[in-house]
Order: C-alpha cells, then sequence, then structure tokens
C-alpha cells in the first residue's frame, strides 16, 4: 500500500486536488491547515486605476458585492485559475501570467496604476519604475489546527503536499507544536520557495518540475511508492 499523502491546502482547491489525487489510486488525507474568510472592504473609485492585478481566485470568491464597483478595470491575473474566478466574478482578464505576481508585473508593456486584491498575508512585490501599486485586503486566511487524521498519518511513513509558502511555514510550526518526527515526513512542494519556507530537517524535499496541481501529484505519486 503506498503512503499516505496529506493534503493541506484549503477549499476549493482542497476539493480539486483530492479528486485528481484520487484518479490516481493515491491515499489522500484531507488536512487544511487554513479556512478561507471575506473580510470588510470598500473599493476605491475605479478611474485612479488603470487595471486590477490580482494573486488568488480568492480576491473574486470573497470579495462580495464590492466588486461589482470595479468591473470595468481589466485584471492582470497570476494564473488561469485566478483569471476563470475573474471572468465568472464578471471582469474582463487582459494578461495571464506564470510564475508568480512579479512575473506579471514584469511582463506590463508599460506602466500601469495598478490595484491589487490581496489576501491579509501576501507578497511583497517591486513596483516598475513610473507605475504604481495600490494593495486592498479582502479575504484572509483563519489558521487551523493540524487534524487528528493527520496526525495519525504523520506517526509512520507520509507525504506532504505544499501548495503555498503560509502553508509551508504553517505546518512547520504544527509539526513543532504537536512534537512530529521531521526526519519521517516527506515533503512535496509547488515551487522552491514553497520548500524553503517549511525549513530543514524532513526526510526528503522535492519540488515540482512545473507549478501546476498535476505536476506535484506526478511527482508526489512517485514518492509514495
Amino acid at each position: 500500500m503506498s503512503k499516505p499523502l496529506i493534503v493541506l491546502r484549503p477549499e476549493p482547491g482542497l476539493s480539486e486536488t483530492l479528486t485528481l489525487a484520487c484518479t490516481k489510486g493515491l491515499n489522500a488525507i484531507a488536512a487544511p491547515l487554513f479556512k478561507i474568510e471575506p473580510v470588510a472592504w470598500h473599493a476605491p473609485d475605479p478611474r485612479g486605476f488603470d487595471g486590477i492585478l490580482a494573486g488568488s481566485a480568492n480576491a473574486f470568491r470573497h470579495g462580495g458585492a464590492e466588486l461589482t464597483a470595479l468591473t470595468a478595470l481589466p485584471v492582470h491575473a497570476v494564473g488561469e485559475r485566478t483569471a476563470r474566478a475573474a471572468v465568472e466574478a464578471g471582469f474582463a482578464v487582459s494578461s495571464v501570467g506564470a510564475g508568480g505576481l512579479q512575473q506579471v508585473l514584469k511582463a506590463l508593456s508599460a506602466p500601469a496604476r495598478l490595484l491589487r486584491l490581496a489576501g491579509e498575508r501576501h507578497v511583497t512585490l517591486q513596483v516598475p519604475d513610473a507605475g504604481t501599486l495600490t494593495e486592498v485586503i479582502v479575504y484572509r486566511a483563519r489558521a487551523l489546527p493540524l487534524s487528528e487524521i493527520a496526525m495519525e498519518a504523520l506517526q509512520g511513513d507520509a507525504v506532504v503536499l505544499l501548495h503555498s509558502g503560509e502553508a509551508a511555514a504553517r505546518f512547520a510550526d504544527e509539526c513543532d507544536r504537536l512534537g512530529v518526527d521531521r526526519s519521517r515526513v516527506s515533503l512535496a512542494a509547488l515551487a522552491p520557495r514553497i520548500a524553503k519556507a517549511a525549513g530543514e530537517g524532513w526526510r526528503a524535499v522535492a519540488v515540482a518540475l512545473q507549478a501546476t496541481d498535476a505536476a506535484l501529484l506526478a511527482m508526489a505519486d512517485d514518492m509514495c511508492q
């Protein structure tokens, strides 16, 4: 029997990953470390901006009624998932990046006044010369404890999927709090910076060749055997 695969990401990505893992016959365990929640915010005057910068689909899933004031602004999305959420919320997508929000900024053909719809905790960006970036917090991730079923799986050999740096750091903290032996746990990370956020001392740490769920699970499949 393959090693258990612990999935830490919140919904709705959690269910998507579990479904894909199931098609591969993996023994996947749902153990989200965060619950995404909306926060109160007020949309600024859209006339002060040339576009919206979005690093997560959660900005559109949890942005609420205030988003309607901004739908005339084109969206520069970090990836396809975020772009789809923007379209579903009534926005037009101007560009779709790959490799992070900083790369999205670099790819813009001209300096722009951008409104960033962000989570409470987010990556700091370097704004190109002559451009401006105004940040508005529209959602937050509420931390959850590591579940009992995940703790049981971690007593043996287990593989843990890491989709974000925040989840990686949170998982490491929970392991330390609960006395989990890091040397018995293998990590499968979506990107190098995510693996770095988990710290050291793990049995094995591997990074997906591409920053996609499919590539991550393909790698994790090998690690679980």
